[in-house]
């Protein structure tokens, strides 16, 4: 019985996660996947299972509900898959230690690495103590909570990985920015988004260059991301986005955040990115997209024109005060743009620099096949 309060609270976190997800209350994809994190770690703390597959339905049942919440924040989901995928190998390195004589060196082909994608690292078995090896089984019906008790300390510290990953994101993408960002560059970039603020940021102090920041109309969120900039002693200049296509033969490098990277090196970000990358083409101009691991989706965007079908209130466009046109015209206020992968050069991660033709390979490492579909 002394169980079942602490299974409320979990439960309770979720549907408090749940109906702040629906309101938007938590805005940001880092922040969301933090939120996601911190209540599937409590989720597994409170949880009682006799075997893996029923702590994995456990968890899935508590992404599918937050997936439900809010479709279109896909870091959630993400980051369900990346907690399913640490548990998994913890598990195996654990049942490793119980089973007898090791299976024979596996041999790899050319189609086992195009059906399954690289080889991934085994996990170093010293995080399971040799009291543990010896204690790991599943569904005893002597004493149903010890495979739960023998594994949760290090089910615990897996999860802290990925926490602890999202925590440091940041850092992690800015500290090769000085490689990326020469002097005397004149650099665009589209809104706010404070993976890009901390890139630029990190660059300022070894190179001197200049900002043109798109103002993104309707949310106007580039006024934010110019005095962030500014702050930071970086010249930066405001533009309206009408004035893209005529700067950008002056602009060496665009600079841009994404809302969540697709399985085929695609990108859902900002509304306005597409203009800039289509004007960036245009003129050969490379563009560079910030983006920490967590944002990569195993999804794909085929038959939309607009990223995720999400939008906004027209009326921050063109507003009910402007009756006689408002009744002759269909108003779309898109939160976000779908961006192609052609018009992408590269993508700066939280684990290195790739293209959008890697992208498939990384999602591949990230997360487990059967994990795809929540």
């Amino acid at each position: 019985m002394a169980t079942e309060p602490s299974a409320a609270a979990s439960q309770r976190a979720v549907e408090n996660l749940a109906a702040k997800l629906r309101r938007r209350q938590v805005v940001g994809s880092r922040e969301t996947a933090l939120e996601t994190v911190l209540v599937l770690r409590q989720v597994v703390s409170k949880a009682r299972f006799s075997n893996i597959d029923q702590l994995v339905e456990i968890i899935r049942s508590v992404g599918r509900k937050l997936v439900e919440a809010q479709p279109k924040e896909y870091t959630v989901g993400n980051t369900v898959r990346k907690v399913l995928h640490h548990i998994r190998e913890e598990y195996h390195t654990a049942s490793q230690g119980t089973t007898a004589p090791p299976t024979s060196k596996p041999t790899f082909s050319i189609a086992k690495f195009v059906s399954q994608g690289q080889p991934r690292k085994q996990a170093t078995p010293q995080k399971i103590s040799h009291e543990a090896r010896g204690t790991l089984k599943e569904n005893n019906p002597d004493d149903p909570d010890a495979f739960a008790r023998t594994l949760k300390p290090v089910l615990m510290e897996a999860i802290q990985d990925v926490f602890d990953e999202l925590e440091t994101v940041y850092d992690n993408i800015s500290k090769n920015a000085k490689d990326h960002i020469h002097s005397d560059e004149i650099i665009l970039t589209i809104g706010k988004s404070n993976t890009v603020a901390a890139f630029l940021k990190s660059a300022a102090p070894y190179r001197k260059y200049t900002v043109i920041v798109a103002e993104t109309a309707p949310s106007y969120s580039g006024h934010e991301m110019a005095e962030l900039l500014s702050s930071a002693g970086i010249s930066t200049v405001l533009v309206p986005d009408s004035s893209i296509y005529a700067l950008m033969s002056r602009i060496n490098k665009v600079i841009l955040g994404a809302h969540a990277i697709l399985a085929n090196g695609g990108m859902f970000a900002i509304t306005g990115s597409l203009l800039a990358a289509t004007a960036a083409r245009a003129h050969s101009t490379p563009v560079v997209v910030c983006a920490g691991q967590f944002k990569l989706t195993p999804q794909w965007n085929l038959y939309h024109e607009y990223g995720a079908l999400d939008f906004g209130d027209p009326s921050s466009v063109l507003g009910f005060e402007e009756g006689d046109l408002v009744d002759k015209v269909d108003v779309l206020n898109p939160f976000y743009d779908y961006v192609r992968p052609e018009m992408i050069d590269a993508y700066v991660t939280n684990d290195g620099d790739h293209p959008p033709s890697s992208v498939y390979r990384l999602i591949k490492e990230a997360y487990d096949d059967e994990d795809y579909e929540l």
